[in-house]
């Protein structure tokens, strides 16, 4: 069993649970704001231009304008080894824009999973 924990545009929720929905993983669990950065400081193009001009950069400097936290949203399933390939797949698939900050996935390996209703373990109690 491997948990699959991505970081996403907030936008593209809907479109990740459809397409995780399609190809039978529908159940997932997503933390509702969860805010971070990456390689980009959380700064988007135009903070880059801004950097760019020398008369603009001075300003920045001046007000003292530090790196941002982007709001994402952090969805979290735990799927058999068989498909981990599939689901990674689709959820790039969903959210792939080709800008930054398009997110973040982890596979962690899982040593077990209990139904706390009827007491079973292991890949059985999963979808």
């Amino acid at each position: 069993m491997k948990m699959i924990r991505a970081i996403i545009r907030i936008v593209k929720i809907n479109d990740t649970k459809t397409a995780l929905a399609a190809i039978d993983l529908p159940s997932f669990t997503v933390s509702g704001k969860v805010e971070g950065r990456g390689r980009g400081k959380g700064f988007g193009p135009r903070y880059r231009e801004i950097v760019s001009n020398p008369e603009t950069r001075a300003t920045l400097i001046e007000m003292g304008v530090a790196p941002r936290l982007k709001t994402k949203r952090m969805i979290n399933l735990v799927v058999t080894d068989d498909k981990v390939d599939i689901a990674v797949q689709t959820i790039i698939n969903a959210n792939k824009t080709g800008n930054s900050g398009d997110g973040k996935i982890f596979v962690l390996p899982i040593a077990d999973a209990i139904q706390v209703r009827t007491g079973d373990a292991g890949d059985k109690v999963l979808d």
